[in-house]
């Protein structure tokens, strides 16, 4: 779990440094803004998928890699209205946010996976 935080860290790092209009905060304020948003997607994010789903009358279930993109920048929103750490200008970088977050996580946990 603490290897998933880290990774986590890092995205919102890398994030802050590729997405214009998404800033967080250095040190442990990215820890903090990491550990907040692991937790609300971890209690809201199936959630929130779920309501998508229905919502788009079972296209988000089918389209599930897009429907959790938007869940992660809905997810990232909230963390920006929770915490003073990070900031999020529109939902446009919120989104390009969760997209860039995705690709780290994925590319750490393979890069971990291979050693």
């Amino acid at each position: 779990m603490l290897i998933q935080w880290l990774i986590l860290t890092a995205a919102f790092w890398v994030a802050a440094l590729i997405v214009p209009g998404f800033e967080v905060k250095r040190g442990w304020a990215t820890l903090w803004v990491a550990a907040l948003f692991g937790v609300l997607h971890w209690l809201l994010g199936w959630l929130l998928f779920v309501i998508l789903g229905i919502a788009t009358l079972g296209i988000g279930f089918l389209l599930a890699f897009i429907t959790r993109w938007v869940v992660g920048a809905i997810v990232l929103k909230l963390v920006d209205a929770l915490s003073s750490n990070i900031r999020i200008r529109d939902f446009k970088a919120a989104l390009l946010g969760s997209l860039v977050m995705s690709g780290v996580g994925t590319l750490a946990q393979w890069l971990l996976q291979r050693h």
